[in-house]
């Protein structure tokens, strides 16, 4: 598929957006009590099993959303995710200044179709570097894990350990990098029928409501800004294998497979909508980014 438009055209869209927005060497080990505060939603958004689970809600009055208490200035960012199963066509969960943002997204679904992972990069304010992933999977049946990998060379999104999208760190060529700004993790779940599936045609079936959709095991190995001072030590390379972490040569065939059978659209490929001409990191892309 060539465009985003052909694209939802073709599903519902339930997204579940992994949004780390503007916002230490510490490890977090997920417990949801001590991690994150429920912002919206009433009581829609849950914690549950003392602070293992966290649960969002949607119905007709309202949808959920939560976000984590710290802010980081690069790390590795797991979760675990159940989707919203059934017929869930029209909702959208996000989790996730001249500001930088990585959006880590679920789009769908109507009864029968797959779901779909959405990424996105901004840096200073500027996105539309959308890659778009069917799954291997029913993410509605278990839990699988969803990974960011952010550090100074690298952003590296994956799915159950497998990596789906890198965006390096291309500064030398004048493309700006998400390195400046501490962000903050971001979920939500809403209605977006209006223009989510099919440009706003196909309505969310609330005879299935209420919608949810479940987290666990949450872990961020991350540096923390702590009153503007990052817990990041200045040898963080050396104590931390993630910081430096780029994909070996058998990550990149995982990486070239994932994008060969499962991507369904990729900007860098979508002349029709660059009449002018690709985005520059599209034509760079096999230069060598910057080492850290």
């Amino acid at each position: 598929m060539d465009t985003l438009s052909s694209l939802s055209n073709a599903l519902g869209m339930l997204l579940i957006t992994c949004l780390m927005v503007e916002t230490f060497m510490v490890a977090s080990a997920g417990n949801f009590n001590k991690d994150v505060d429920i912002t919206w939603g009433d009581s829609r958004g849950k914690i549950l099993n003392n602070g293992q689970l966290l649960t969002l809600f949607l119905d007709k009055a309202s949808g959920s959303g939560f976000k984590s208490r710290n802010e980081y200035l690069y790390g590795k960012f797991d979760m675990q995710l159940k989707l919203v199963p059934g017929n869930s066509a029209g909702t959208l969960k996000s989790q996730g200044s001249s500001w930088d943002e990585i959006d880590f997204e679920f789009l769908g679904n109507l009864s029968g179709d797959p779901y779909v992972v959405h990424t996105n990069v901004y840096t200073k304010g500027k996105g539309g570097r959308e890659q778009q992933f069917y799954l291997w999977f029913d993410p509605t049946a278990d839990f699988h894990t969803y990974s960011i990998l952010w550090n100074p060379g690298h952003v590296i999104f994956y799915v159950d350990g497998r990596p789906i999208r890198e965006f390096k760190n291309l500064e030398s060529v004048g493309i700006p990098y998400p390195k400046n700004q501490p962000m903050r993790m971001y979920c939500s779940l809403w209605n977006a029928d209006d223009w989510a599936t099919r440009g706003g045609l196909v309505k969310t079936d609330w005879s299935q409501a209420p919608f949810t959709a479940s987290f666990r095991n949450f872990t961020a190995n991350a540096c923390v800004l702590f009153n503007g001072v990052s817990s990041c030590s200045s040898n963080a390379s050396s104590n931390n294998a993630w910081f430096s972490q780029e994909l070996d040569s058998s990550s990149q065939k995982v990486l070239k497979w994932v994008q060969k059978n499962y991507m369904v659209y990729n900007y860098c490929k979508d002349a029709k909508r660059f009449p002018e001409g690709l985005p520059v990191e599209c034509t760079v892309r096999n230069r060598k980014q910057i080492k850290i």
